[in-house]
């Protein structure tokens, strides 16, 4: 146990009451969470405590003025038992980067990380084993000073919460091309996990999914020429024998399944460049059937493959071929995240190191 976090265990666990065949991605909680709070600029002790809702002022600074970050991770479980967390200081270490640009203080690496650890030892039953199934961790911090004032707060709460989840994304996904609507700015926080970037992308999602599409392809918000990233995850284009992905910026989100993508590229001699790629240079691709697939990246979805986009009015079918390069590197990852092969790159941890 970490002597930095305080432990209250449940008296019994809600696990048997949970049909873990039929969950819904971020329905169903673990039996226990953790709760640590900022305050006189500096952050207590975490606890670790049974699961269960919050009381906060209703004046408190997120609900009027959005100072909110999170991140998504997952655990896996081998057969062998063992839980393993996949690059979890990157995501510490990104967490920490959209906290500081949204004015709110760091969280010590021991803090998150450990808590992270200490929850999943309570809550291990709640690893599953089975092919596509992990433990989703959302590590998410709020401001909750009780004044409605236009500036930072003085106080905050991070917190961790965990959820089983299935595949995120069982099979491929239609999308539109943005034309109008923008996911971020440069200069503004789009490469932050804050929640407000979610938040601002619900509409225009909503607009797309009634035209049949489930998610939308971000473009540039001075021109719309350039394609950024998709509503939950970062893009990968095949074009011929060559991968391309947009290159990260304060406007797309550093993600940490799209870097190790990147990195498995180079394992496998895959031809990968990370440059800007525009609309129009995949829409000629999709007509003279050089485009060979499209597929997102990301911690809930894993690899998503895209069946399909429109833009302008314009759709284009992504026929399924064999050796995609998605199958290929989703199965690498997969396999080094559930320890099933060897991990050349030190990118797992297990939760009893």
């Amino acid at each position: 146990m970490s002597d930095s976090i305080k432990i209250n265990k449940i008296d019994k666990s809600r696990i048997d009451d949970v049909d873990f065949s039929t969950l819904t991605f971020g329905s169903v909680f673990t039996d226990h969470m953790l709760e640590c709070d900022f305050i006189d600029g500096e952050w207590q002790k975490p606890v670790i405590k049974p699961y269960g809702p919050l009381s906060i002022d209703p004046s408190a600074s997120v609900f009027h003025y959005g100072q909110a970050v999170f991140e998504g991770m997952k655990a896996y479980k081998d057969f062998d038992g063992k839980v393993w967390l996949f690059r979890p200081e990157d995501n510490w270490d990104r967490f920490n980067k959209s906290s500081k640009r949204l004015a709110i203080p760091e969280i010590p690496k021991d803090y998150f990380i450990n808590g992270i650890k200490e929850i999943l030892k309570l809550d291990i039953d709640w690893v599953k084993k089975d092919e596509g199934s992990a433990l989703y961790i959302r590590p998410f911090v709020i401001a909750n000073q009780h004044a409605i004032q236009a500036a930072p707060s003085n106080t905050y709460k991070f917190m961790i919460i965990c959820s089983p989840s299935a595949p995120y994304y069982p099979g491929g996904v239609k999308v539109i091309v943005a034309d109008k609507f923008s996911r971020a700015a440069s200069g503004g926080v789009g490469y932050a996990k804050a929640a407000g970037n979610y938040a601002g992308q619900f509409y225009p999602t909503n607009l797309a999914k009634e035209k049949g599409f489930d998610q939308i392809i971000w473009t540039d918000a001075s021109e719309h020429k350039f394609l950024e990233e998709a509503g939950t995850m970062n893009l990968f284009f095949r074009i011929n024998d060559t991968l391309i992905t947009t290159p990260t910026s304060d406007t797309i989100l550093d993600g940490i399944t799209r870097k190790s993508i990147i990195q498995l590229c180079k394992d496998f001699h895959i031809d990968i460049q990370v440059r800007k790629i525009s609309i129009q240079e995949l829409k000629d691709a999709a007509k003279n059937n050089s485009l060979k697939e499209i597929f997102g990246t990301g911690t809930a979805a894993v690899v998503s493959k895209v069946i399909g986009f429109e833009h302008l009015g314009e759709y284009f079918d992504i026929p399924e071929t064999e050796n995609q390069h998605a199958d290929l590197l989703k199965d690498k990852l997969i396999s080094i995240q559930t320890n099933k092969s060897s991990d050349t790159h030190n990118w797992t941890v297990c939760i009893d190191d």
